[in-house]
């Protein structure tokens, strides 16, 4: 179990398992299979639109090598929608406005964060560092693009404009910190803290990880959870909409 989106009305998780996504309604503490269609590879790169209607997903394409695509669909399931052309395409955010994706992608040996249209398209690079970019999350209010990068020498919190112009430094520590995640309300940033050991270009599963929060802007960041976890701990969006509490999955009990 990895990977919880919480949907905009509040009331469900969607989250993936063994290749399948799921809803799991907050209320009766029960999951319920989101119908794919083809798509039965699924990783835990999903996002939910803003509008709520739609969810974008990164299957692994047997067409495709196995490499994970970007499609869309309905939120209550339905035939996936392809929208990158390319693999590998790993999705982590979606504009405020609807309009675009963003996600990471390898192309000609480097992985960068790309945009795509949200009704299909031809693909914009907004990075070109060399070395990992991952993460990319919008801001509420689009001003930014919020990711993590290994561009200073560890994996660190930055964000640029919607262009992919303007980056600049948001974490300089000891850590090395993956996915931030920026709360509804624009005041905060919830991120991913693995310990200096791990190879900053690597995010396992199976790890003691912090989970920090700092002002949106830079900041003191602070722990607010310590669990065994790692990828698929909170690497899509995963703030509730009141921004009040984050959605994470932890493997504590597995140690």
């Amino acid at each position: 179990m990895q990977a919880p989106n919480w949907t905009p009305d509040g009331q469900e998780l969607i989250y993936n398992s063994g290749g399948r996504l799921y809803r799991f309604d907050l209320a009766k503490k029960t999951p319920a299979l989101l119908d794919t269609g083809f798509a039965a590879s699924n990783n835990n790169d999903h996002v939910i639109s803003p509008d709520g209607n739609s969810i974008g997903i990164s299957h692994h394409s047997k067409d495709d090598k196995n490499k994970s695509i970007v499609y869309t669909l309905s939120i209550r399931g339905g035939a996936p929608k392809r929208l990158t052309t390319k693999g590998p395409s790993y999705l982590h955010g979606w504009s405020p406005d609807g309009k675009f994706l963003i996600y990471t992608a390898e192309r000609n040996g480097e992985f960068d964060i790309y945009r795509i249209p949200a009704e299909g398209g031809d693909e914009i690079q907004l990075t070109n560092v060399k070395g990992l970019d991952d993460g990319s999350e919008y801001s509420p209010d689009g001003k930014y693009i919020y990711f993590n990068s290994v561009r200073s020498g560890t994996m660190q919190v930055w964000r640029m404009k919607p262009d992919g112009s303007g980056p600049e430094q948001i974490t300089s520590d000891q850590y090395n910190n993956w996915f931030p995640h920026v709360s509804p309300d624009g005041k905060l940033i919830a991120f991913l803290s693995f310990s200096k050991d791990v190879n900053p270009s690597d995010h396992p599963f199976y790890k003691q990880v912090y989970i920090r929060l700092m002002p949106a802007a830079g900041g003191n960041p602070k722990v607010i959870a310590y669990v065994y976890g790692g990828q698929g701990t909170i690497n899509v969006p995963s703030w509730s909409p009141d921004s009040k509490r984050i959605a994470f999955v932890s493997n504590t009990d597995m140690r």
